[in-house]
C-alpha cells in the first residue's frame, strides 16, 4: 500500500482524495510542514510515499503519470512529489529542512499552466531535492492539466480545462510507442490499444500477455512444422496474432505503468525466442516437404543476430559519448523530420512488424524456401544500410569514448580464458583493435573453406591470439564498435560452415540449436548492461568458453570427429551451454526481479 500525504486545507467539492484512492494510495491529511515530517516518519521504509498540495487539480492520468511510475525512485508534477524506497531518504531530507523553516507562507508563481499557482509545500520539496541534485522525473503531461489554483477564478478555469481534455483518450494514446514502424502504427496499435485497456480492465498484466504472445508464435511454429498448406496458412494468421500480443504487452504496461525489470526482460528475450523458433518451425516444415532449408534458417538466425550486436554495440558505444556530434547524424535528424522520408526509413530497415507481416505473409502463400530467400535478401539489405550509416555517423563525429563505454563494449565481445591468455603471453597491445579483429577473422575465414581438415584448427588458433590482442586496449577507436559484431559473424559462421560440410541429416539443426542457445547468452549480456548490471558473471564466460574458445573447439570436433559424430557433439554442446547459459539468466533476473532493482522498460530498437 502507497502513502499520500495531503497539504494544507481541504477544498471543499475537490475529487483529489478520490482520485489518489482510485490509485492505491492511503490518504492522510497534513496541516503544516511539520506534521507532514511526522506523517512521513510513520511510513514504513519500503513503501512509496506522496506529497500532495490539497489544492492540486488535474487529470487523474497526470497524477497516475506523477505519482505511480515504478521507473523513477523520485518524481513530481506540478502540486506533487512522491518517493520510492530508494528516494525516501533525499524526500526525508528535503522536507525536515522545510519543516525547520516552517514560515507558514506561500508565494504565488506563475505557472506553465492553464492556471496560476501557489508554490506549495510539494513544490517546494521538488524545487528542494533539484537544488540536492537529486534526479527528479517530471513527466511530460501534453494535454493533460496538473496545477495548483490559489484563486478561486483559477480554480474554475482549471477545472474547466481538465473538462476540456479526454483523460482516457490521452492514456490511450500514450499508451502507443511514440517511434514505431509503418506497419504497426497503422495496422496493429490501431486496434491492439484497446486490447491493452481491455486486459488493465481485467486484471492481466503485461507479463502475462508477453507468455501468451510466446505460447502464440510456438503454436504457430509447430503448425509451421507440419509441412501443409494448411499448417502454413495457419501459422501465417498465428505469427500475425503473436505479433498483436507483442505489441500489447508494451501498450499494457505504459497504459498502466507496470514496468518491472523482469517483464522488460522477458519481452525482449521472449522475441528472439518466438522469431528463432518460428525459423526452426519452417525448416522442420520444409523438410517433411522434401527440402531441406535449415542451413537457410541458420543464415537467417544468424543474420538477425549479428544485426542487432550492430544495434547494441553501437548505441553502447555512443550514447554517452562526450561532444558526440556529426553531419551525417544531422542530416538523419533533419529527414526524420519530413513526413514520406521518416516511414521509407523505418520500412527500408525492415523492422520487427514489417519483417513478421512479411514472414507470415509468404509462409502462407508461398514455400518456406521461399520465405527465407526474401527474409534474407531484406535482412541483409537493411543490416548494409544500418551498418554503413553508422560507420559514416562514427567516422564524422568527433566524439570521446568514456571508460563506461569501452567497458559495455569488451563485455559484448565476450572474449574467454584463452583469449585472455593469449593476450598476456605475447604481451602485445596493437593500436588497431579493429584491424587485427578482422586479420584474425580473415585467417580463420580463409581456413573454413581451404579443404584442409586440420586448417579450421590452426584458423581458430589464429583467431583466438588475435581476439586476446584486440581487446588488449580499451575499444576507443572510432569504429571500435565493430569489434563484437565481428567476432558473433566468426563464431555463428564457423558453426554453420563446419555443420554444412559435415553433409549428414541433423548436422544443421545441432548447429542451429547451438548457434541459439550462444545467441541467448549474448542477448542476455546486452539487456544486462542495459539495466546497468553489468556483464554475466566472470565463471559463466570461462565456464562457456568464451566466443574464441568456442570457436576453436567446434573446429577441434570437427577435425577430430566422423560427421555422425561430430553431429551428436554439436548436440551435446547445445544442450550444454543452453542448460548452463539458461539457469544463470533465470536466476539473476528473478533475483533483481525479487530483490527490488529498479524497473526498467526498454521500446527496444525498431529492428
Amino acid at each position: 500500500m502507497s502513502t499520500a500525504i495531503v497539504t494544507g486545507q481541504p477544498v471543499p467539492g475537490s475529487l483529489l482524495e478520490h482520485d489518489l484512492r482510485s490509485l492505491g494510495f492511503e490518504v492522510r491529511t497534513a496541516a503544516d510542514p511539520t506534521d507532514a515530517e511526522t506523517l512521513l516518519a510513520a511510513v514504513p521504509a519500503d513503501q512509496r510515499v506522496a506529497v500532495v498540495d490539497a489544492r492540486f487539480v488535474g487529470h487523474p492520468h497526470a497524477l497516475r503519470l506523477g505519482l505511480t511510475d515504478p521507473r523513477f525512485p523520485l518524481a513530481a508534477v506540478t502540486g506533487a512529489v512522491t518517493a520510492q524506497p530508494a528516494g525516501r531518504q533525499d524526500l526525508t531530507r528535503a522536507l525536515a529542512r522545510q519543516a525547520a523553516r516552517d514560515s507558514g507562507t506561500t508565494v504565488p508563481t506563475p505557472d506553465s499552466g492553464t492556471a496560476s499557482t501557489a508554490h506549495g509545500l510539494p513544490d517546494r520539496l521538488a524545487d528542494a531535492l533539484d537544488a540536492d541534485g537529486a534526479a527528479v522525473h517530471r513527466p511530460q503531461l501534453g494535454a493533460l492539466v496538473a496545477a495548483v489554483p490559489a484563486e478561486p477564478q483559477a480554480r474554475n478555469e482549471a477545472r474547466q480545462a481538465v473538462d476540456a481534455v479526454d483523460d482516457e483518450a490521452v492514456r490511450l494514446k500514450s499508451a502507443v510507442k511514440a517511434r514505431d514502424g509503418f506497419f504497426t502504427t497503422f495496422f496493429i496499435s490501431p486496434y491492439s490499444r484497446y486490447i491493452a485497456r481491455w486486459c488493465a480492465r481485467h486484471g492481466l498484466t503485461p507479463n502475462q500477455v508477453t507468455t501468451a504472445s510466446l505460447l502464440t508464435a510456438l503454436i504457430a511454429a509447430g503448425c509451421a512444422a507440419t509441412g501443409t498448406r494448411a499448417g502454413f496458412v495457419a501459422a501465417g494468421v498465428l505469427l500475425i496474432a503473436s505479433f498483436v500480443l507483442d505489441c500489447t504487452d508494451g501498450q499494457l504496461a505504459r497504459y498502466s505503468l507496470q514496468y518491472s525489470t523482469l517483464g522488460a526482460w522477458l519481452d525482449a528475450t521472449f522475441d528472439r525466442a518466438k522469431e528463432y523458433a518460428y525459423y526452426a518451425g519452417l525448416a522442420l516444415g520444409a523438410a517433411r516437404g522434401g527440402d531441406d532449408v535449415w542451413a537457410l534458417a541458420l543464415g537467417a538466425m544468424i543474420l538477425q543476430t549479428c544485426r542487432h550486436v550492430v544495434d547494441f554495440s553501437f548505441n553502447e558505444a555512443n550514447h554517452d559519448a562526450e561532444g558526440n556530434s556529426s553531419p551525417t547524424a544531422a542530416l538523419s535528424d533533419k529527414l526524420d523530420s519530413v513526413g514520406w522520408t521518416v516511414w521509407v526509413r523505418r520500412m527500408i530497415v525492415l523492422p520487427i512488424g514489417e519483417r513478421w507481416a512479411m514472414i507470415a505473409v509468404l509462409t502462407a502463400v508461398t514455400t518456406p524456401r521461399i520465405t527465407f530467400y526474401a527474409l534474407l535478401v531484406g535482412c541483409a539489405f537493411a543490416a548494409t544500410y544500418t551498418t554503413a550509416g553508422r560507420v559514416l555517423r562514427s567516422l564524422t563525429r568527433r566524439a570521446k569514448r568514456t571508460d563506461r563505454a569501452a567497458r559495455a563494449l569488451a563485455d559484448l565481445a565476450d572474449n574467454g580464458p584463452a583469449a585472455a591468455l593469449a593476450a598476456r603471453l605475447t604481451r602485445v597491445r596493437p593500436g588497431a583493435p579493429l584491424l587485427v579483429a578482422l586479420a584474425g577473422t580473415a585467417v580463420l575465414a580463409a581456413t573454413l573453406f581451404s579443404g584442409v581438415t586440420w586448417a579450421p584448427v590452426a584458423g581458430a588458433v589464429v583467431y583466438a591470439v588475435t581476439s586476446g590482442l584486440a581487446l588488449s586496449r580499451p575499444l576507443k577507436g572510432a569504429l571500435d564498435w565493430l569489434v563484437p559484431p565481428l567476432f558473433r559473424v566468426a563464431e555463428y559462421g564457423t558453426v554453420l560452415v563446419l555443420a554444412s560440410k559435415a553433409g549428414v541429416n541433423g548436422a544443421l539443426p545441432a548447429a542451429f540449436g547451438l548457434v541459439a542457445a550462444v545467441a541467448y547468452h549474448h542477448y542476455d549480456t546486452v539487456y544486462r548492461i542495459r539495466g546497468d548490471a553489468g556483464a554475466p558473471p566472470a565463471w559463466l564466460v570461462r565456464a562457456i568458453g568464451g566466443q574464441e574458445g568456442r570457436t576453436l573447439l567446434v573446429t577441434v570436433l570437427a577435425a577430430l570427429l566422423t560427421a555422425a559424430q561430430f553431429t551428436l557433439a554439436l548436440t551435446v554442446l547445445a544442450v550444454a551451454v543452453a542448460l548452463v547459459v539458461l539457469a544463470e539468466s533465470i536466476r539473476f533476473w528473478v533475483s533483481a526481479h525479487k530483490g527490488g532493482a529498479p524497473a526498467v522498460h526498454d521500446e527496444g530498437e525498431p529492428a
